[in-house]
């Protein structure tokens, strides 16, 4: 008997929260699964289940195995699935939610690229700002920039994302430099009102507390892009995305500030709604989007 079946009959019981349930939702018997945990269990030298009569319960040693296990497991699934379903699956309409802050950057090009290497595939690429429902609209992925939370979706990070404070040199030397977040309650701001915290601004301290600070200014857009010319005329400090802003701050139109003080929590993610008999060309999607973020990252 191998390994895998083992650990199979373990992850079955666990999931059942029981031998007997097990043994109906899998067609084995209660006595056959409990062999096969028995054996897991000699094999590891560690007991995976305190079990009564009526109950049972996970170890600590349970609890550890049970969650890499079921995640090996899955990826096991996973790959049979992939193999199974060859390029069968690289047809059809591909529908992806994506942010305008995204298409219209030039990492918008991962997208352009993809249909380029699949041209067997149909992309239906929707623009659109708001957190999209996947499941009741149709979506097969969505890209999201965006502080990662607790989610029934799968997330899969494609690079980090940071919003970056910027101003005109000319801005500076009116209005001074810019020594710590709170300065800004006295400066005039460009607000964009896609971000979640809009007119008050995040930022980490140097002991690592979060605060925020409130600002106010001359402009409220919904565009990255408009923030950022408005900033390059000397409107005010905007925050902008960081792969927007990169070409400005090269170049020295735009000067970044209080980088020392920015939050590191967000990212850009491809969201997609199950792992389990995900569809070759969402796999391929994601996976051609992880390795283009890499080979950015590393030219």
């Amino acid at each position: 008997m191998d390994t895998l079946t083992r650990i199979r009959a373990f992850i079955d019981v666990v999931d059942a929260e029981g031998f007997s349930a097990a043994g109906r939702r899998v067609g084995r018997s209660k006595a056959l699964l409990s062999k096969y945990v028995r054996e897991l269990e000699d094999e590891l030298g560690a007991l995976l289940l305190n079990r009564t009569t009526r109950q049972f319960s996970l170890t600590e040693a349970g609890h550890i195995y049970y969650r890499t296990a079921a995640e090996i497991l899955k990826e096991i699934d996973n790959l049979a699935d992939l193999v199974r379903a060859g390029n069968s699956d690289l047809k059809g309409r591909l529908r992806i939610s994506a942010p305008r802050t995204f298409i219209d950057a030039d990492i918008g090009q991962s997208l352009i690229d993809f249909g380029l290497a699949h041209p067997e595939l149909s992309l239906e690429i929707i623009s659109d700002d708001r957190f999209v429902d996947l499941v009741e609209e149709g979506f097969d992925v969505a890209i999201r920039i965006t502080r990662l939370e607790d989610s029934t979706l799968i997330a899969r990070k494609l690079d980090d994302f940071h919003v970056r404070m910027c101003a005109s040199p000319a801005f500076l030397e009116k209005h001074g430099p810019i020594a710590h977040p709170s300065d800004l309650a006295h400066m005039p701001c460009v607000i964009d009102t896609n971000g979640r915290s809009y007119s008050n601004w995040r930022f980490v301290d140097r002991d690592g507390t979060n605060f925020s600070v409130p600002v106010s200014g001359p402009m409220e857009v919904n565009s990255p892009l408009a923030s950022l010319r408005a900033a390059e005329s000397g409107l005010g400090v905007a925050g902008v995305p960081d792969f927007i802003a990169r070409q400005k701050l090269e170049d020295g139109s735009l000067v970044a500030v209080l980088d020392d003080f920015l939050p590191h929590d967000r990212g850009i993610y491809a969201i997609y709604p199950h792992r389990r008999y995900l569809p070759t060309k969402v796999r391929t999607l994601v996976d051609f989007l992880h390795g283009w973020f890499r080979k950015r990252a590393d030219a």
